[in-house]
């Protein structure tokens, strides 16, 4: 019984990250917790993870490879991986954006 509720409570954390074909971001994102704040710019293919510390690693784990990031205030790692995925939780697609305006992609 406590692994199927451990199961369902880590599936309700999970976030979709959409990625362009460069696997870089679609747009440029922030993220904030605490008196951290991340800026994510979006980087042409071949240049890598340009991040520090915990941001290095939650873009890795998220599968982007190409990507700029900027920590902005706290140099705690736990808040600023925080707001890495906060970022990350923030990015939009196309698609996603057309269906919120009531838009037709054609």
């Amino acid at each position: 019984m406590p692994l199927k509720k451990q199961k369902l409570m880590h599936e309700k954390n999970l976030i979709q990250v959409p990625i362009t074909k460069a696997l870089s971001i679609p747009h440029k994102v922030n993220g904030n917790f605490g008196a951290c704040k991340i800026v994510m710019r979006p980087s042409i293919e071949g240049s890598g993870v340009i991040a520090g510390g915990a941001v290095r690693t939650v873009l890795e784990v998220a599968g982007i490879k190409n990507v700029i990031a900027k920590q902005l205030g706290s140099d705690n790692l736990l808040n600023n991986a925080r707001a890495s995925i906060n970022a990350l939780a923030n990015l939009t697609t196309k698609a996603e954006v057309a269906k919120k305006r009531d838009l037709n992609l054609n």
